[in-house]
């Protein structure tokens, strides 16, 4: 897999004019950031050697290279899922890809369900844990040292610094942000009401189907990560919506341009 990484790595290096210190990963129905990147240089998945092709609706497929306020970033239009039937290695290979390119930060975005009776469709959550229930692991096999540590420690997973910067930010901008525990699982599947409630009782305040493999990834890799989840559909005892690919895609829009501020500021902060 090394060789493979550094393969793909050199590759990108040789299109790029500069490495970029942040990357960042874009869910469903929250492409549209990328219409804010300055300078845009777009390279498709399929031209990226090693790289999985997204197959998801929503999911454009495009590693694009340019500037976001006044910092050069890099940003996954189009992520990979374990649903889709790629192994978690598939699934982070991006990541290593970005590690390998000298990348130091990675931001994360996803639409997710809220199970927090306290949360709306359409509210922003920032990620501050998350319980891990895919069924295969991304570090799972063989460790290599030269990618990280054989038992990473996960207990500050998401950033507490670039927490408390997206607050500020925030706050002076006048939005809610919500903040709370992620629960990853494997889809393709919405849950089941008794999965919500299982899900809420566990600790988790919003559930999706990616960020988990990626940011365990990262940190093993030893990159900084922050994450956001738009709620886009609920999963409350007593208010268990209907989800849909289409709904999910539709309310993850109307906020992009919310989640797009506090990145952005987030990104020229550092």
């Amino acid at each position: 897999m090394l060789e493979k990484i550094e393969e793909t790595a050199r590759y990108l290096s040789n299109l790029l004019p500069e490495t970029p210190q942040s990357a960042i990963i874009l869910g469903t129905g929250l492409g549209g950031l990328v219409n804010h990147i300055q300078e845009r240089m777009e390279i498709p998945y399929q031209q990226i050697p090693n790289f999985p092709v997204s197959t998801v609706e929503g999911h454009s497929g495009k590693l694009i290279f340019g500037r976001l306020g006044n910092k050069n970033i890099l940003a996954m239009q189009g992520r990979f899922h374990y649903y889709e039937g790629y192994s978690m290695k598939q699934v982070t290979f991006p990541v290593r890809v970005m590690k390998e390119l000298g990348i130091q930060y990675l931001f994360v975005s996803n639409a997710a369900g809220g199970m927090n009776p306290n949360f709306q469709v359409g509210d922003l959550m920032v990620i501050t844990d998350h319980i891990n229930l895919f069924p295969e692991h991304p570090l799972r096999g063989k460790n290599d040292p030269r990618l990280g540590a054989r038992f990473p420690n996960m207990s500050d997973a998401y950033s507490k610094e670039l927490i408390q910067k997206a607050l500020q930010i925030a706050q002076d901008n006048h939005i809610p942000l919500q903040q709370g525990v992620y629960v990853g699982t494997q889809g393709p599947t919405y849950e089941t009401p008794a999965e919500y409630k299982y899900f809420r009782t566990i600790g988790g305040d919003a559930v999706g189907m990616s960020t988990v493999p990626e940011v365990i990834v990262a940190r093993h890799s030893g990159m900084e990560v922050f994450a956001i989840s738009v709620i886009t559909d609920l999963g409350v005892e007593g208010i268990v919506e209907t989800a849909s690919h289409e709904n999910v895609q539709k309310a993850a829009s109307q906020v992009e341009s919310r989640m797009t501020l506090i990145i952005k500021d987030l990104i020229n902060q550092i």
